[in-house]
C-alpha cells in the first residue's frame, strides 16, 4: 500500500471482533512505531499492552471521565494500548533546563508523533501491518492518576493516550475533509 493511501484510507475503529491480536503482530507494530522522530531522538515513547478483561472493563467503566463513546468502544476491545512517555527529557538539555520556549510541550508533541506512528503501523503496508488487519482508535478522555495506579506505571511517566485494538469489524466511511482552501494559507 501507498503511504498516501494508508493516510487517506485509516479510519479510527470502534467495533472490534473479539479474535485477540497476537504478540508478534504487537511486537512488529511497536517496532515500526519506535521510528517515530522525537525531539533529539530521545525517544520517550512506551507502550504498555492491556489485554486482561477485567482490567479494560474497569478502565472503560472507571477512567474515561464519564465519557459513554469511549467506553463502550473499550468494552469492545480484545486489547488497549497505553502509550506513555517519559519525563524531563523531551524539549529539555542533559543539564536540565529548557531548549525551547516550549518548555515541557514537546513531551505531548512526541507522544502524539509516536501515537500517530503506531497507529499508522497499524494499517501501512510499508510499515508491515496493514496486511495484518489490525485498527485503531485513539482516546483521549481518560482519568491519568488512576491509570497510573492500575498500570503501576514508574514515577517518571505520564499517559499520553489510550489506544483501542484489535481486528475491525466495521469498515467506516471516510467523513468530509476540509479543503486545501480553508487549511491552507500563503503570506
Amino acid at each position: 500500500m501507498e503511504t498516501i493511501q494508508a493516510i487517506r484510507s485509516r479510519r479510527s475503529i470502534r467495533k472490534y471482533q473479539p479474535k485477540p491480536v497476537s504478540h508478534e503482530v504487537i511486537e512488529q507494530i511497536v517496532a515500526d512505531a519506535a521510528y517515530a522522530p522525537s525531539w533529539k531522538n530521545t525517544q520517550i515513547a512506551r507502550y504498555v499492552l492491556v489485554e486482561d478483561r477485567a482490567t479494560i472493563d474497569k478502565m472503560a467503566e472507571e477512567m474515561v471521565l464519564d465519557f459513554k463513546l469511549n467506553e463502550k468502544t473499550l468494552k469492545n476491545c480484545p486489547a488497549v494500548m497505553v502509550l506513555t512517555y517519559v519525563t524531563g527529557r523531551s524539549g529539555y538539555e542533559r543539564d536540565g533546563s529548557f531548549s525551547t520556549p516550549l518548555a515541557a510541550h514537546w513531551q505531548s508533541f512526541d507522544a502524539g508523533v509516536a501515537a500517530q506512528t503506531f497507529c499508522l503501523a497499524a494499517h501501512t503496508f510499508c510499515l508491515a501491518a496493514w496486511e495484518r488487519g489490525v485498527g485503531t482508535v485513539i482516546t483521549g478522555y481518560f482519568d491519568e492518576e488512576k491509570i497510573t495506579r492500575l498500570l503501576n506505571l514508574p514515577e517518571n511517566q505520564k499517559v499520553g493516550c489510550v489506544i483501542g485494538l484489535g481486528y475491525p469489524d466495521e469498515e467506516p466511511a471516510a467523513p468530509k475533509r476540509k479543503s486545501v482552501e480553508d487549511l491552507l494559507t500563503y503570506k
